[in-house]
């Protein structure tokens, strides 16, 4: 059924109505593409990327969710092949039965398989095995003329589409090659760091050991404490790692949601005091060291799913996440951008750093090689835009990049100088979309 409505990301901030389809067959997909008005089309999926890039005003928008069946597994080769509305939590709880994993993971499972696609995802696992994109072996992507191409990573448009923020087409299927896993299980090495230099040597030495590392950390300690974190790394555990009580259902998959967030918390409430206390509390409840610690996947991989609509707690004003990389080489910015964060006191409740691999292929996929920094701020303080702004400026001079699928703010100035591929895509983008069909309130606002 068709519905105009708003829709947000996130993030609950810069609401725009659209016209919201749920998505039927390739043919009638392909009736909405060529009869989309002159605001164009967009495809949504669980609506997690954080600002407005699943969003589309005035226009049409798809809800692919209904496209979610898998297809075909192989457990052989672990290729498995889906339907772009299958939510990665599908995935799992089907396939890790069978000894399968998806090969990337952010810290949500509601994702979608094309909109993992379409933000070319990244995970604990950067480090080792890339983005999202780098795991896609063929998809098919239905373009602006109605018709339906089969594209593998030896095409241009494939890379285009791969962290094109679906502005290239609509991802109807996709074939994806799955981790071989032996347990729903990861073993869990936890270490406590003083201080950011403390964090960056031991992620620097030692993160090449283990498939997984992240590292929260306190952006309001101040002094000798800047930076202070805790260190979180580990890989999937064998039948033979685990405890005998564990053994018999060692893939078993079985997540549970402990609560839901209501709707009724305020704006504010997450602010420099109460971040402060649960910092403290964090950092101290950690184990100064802790080796080999069995945790769940859901655990280790997505502890906020247990809490479903978490992004309540920030009120009805919302919040937005800002998340750069900046190279190797340039950690003196990074130390610059959290001595911001602790000078101003803008709470982030959620402060991760990740240290990323090699770049992806995809034109505009954000992974590349260097210090990736996530921070989920609160809206409301007078004083965030001006420090956004500084931010923006230091990432800027370091040769670093936004995020596209959280941001919900930067200019459209700053954005060829983050992703010096822009060009090249929006030549591959025009031949597949002359008349710019698929468009976002992202792609508006940027220029893209």
């Amino acid at each position: 059924m068709d519905s105009r409505r708003p829709l947000t990301g996130w993030g609950r901030t810069n609401p725009s109505v659209a016209t919201v389809h749920s998505a039927g067959d390739d043919a009638e997909l392909a009736r909405l593409v060529t009869e989309a008005g002159r605001r164009g089309v967009l495809a949504r999926g669980l609506g997690r990327s954080y600002g407005d890039a699943a969003q589309n005003g005035g226009g049409v928008v798809v809800d692919m969710t209904a496209r979610n069946r898998v297809l075909s597994v192989d457990t052989g080769t672990a290729l498995v092949s889906v339907e772009a509305g299958a939510s990665l939590d599908q995935l799992m709880r089907l396939l890790l039965p069978l000894g399968l994993f998806v090969p990337v993971s952010p810290g949500t499972r509601h994702v979608t398989v094309g909109g993992a696609i379409a933000a070319d995802i990244h995970g604990k696992n950067h480090h080792l095995d890339g983005s999202f994109g780098r795991h896609v072996v063929a998809m098919d992507l239905l373009c602006a003329d109605g018709t339906i191409r089969r594209l593998t990573p030896e095409s241009e448009l494939f890379w285009a589409t791969v962290g094109g923020m679906g502005l290239t087409g609509l991802v109807l299927r996709a074939t994806l090659r799955m981790k071989k896993v032996e347990s729903a299980y990861c073993l869990v090495d936890t270490e406590r760091c003083a201080d950011l230099d403390d964090l960056l040597g031991r992620m620097a030495a030692d993160d090449h050991r283990y498939t997984y590392s992240v590292a929260w950390i306190d952006c309001l300690a101040r002094g000798a404490s800047l930076g202070r974190s805790v260190l979180t790394r580990g890989w999937s555990a064998t039948v033979e790692q685990l405890p005998r009580t564990l053994r018999e259902h060692a893939l078993d998959f079985r997540p549970k949601q402990l609560a839901v967030a209501p709707s009724v918390f305020p704006s504010g409430l997450l602010n420099r005091a109460t971040v402060a206390a649960f910092n403290e509390a964090w950092y101290r409840k950690a184990p100064r060291e802790r080796r080999g610690e069995i945790q769940s996947i859901a655990r280790f991989f997505h502890p906020l799913d247990a809490v479903a609509q978490w992004n309540r707690i920030y009120g009805p004003r919302g919040f937005l996440q800002y998340q750069f990389v900046v190279p190797f080489g340039a950690e003196e910015t990074l130390r610059r951008c959290i001595q911001m964060l602790s000078d101003t006191g803008q709470a982030s409740f959620l402060a991760v750093l990740k240290r990323f691999g090699q770049p992806s292929p995809g034109h505009l996929s954000f992974p590349t090689s260097g210090w990736a920094l996530a921070l989920d701020v609160p809206i409301g303080a007078a004083s965030l835009g001006g420090l956004l702004d500084r931010l923006d400026e230091e990432v800027l001079a370091a040769g670093g990049r936004e995020y596209l699928a959280k941001d919900s703010r930067l200019p459209a100035s700053a954005i060829a100088r983050m992703y010096p591929r822009l060009d090249a895509w929006r030549v591959v983008r025009r031949a597949a979309d002359p008349h710019g069909v698929f468009t976002s309130d992202l792609a508006r606002r940027l220029g893209l």
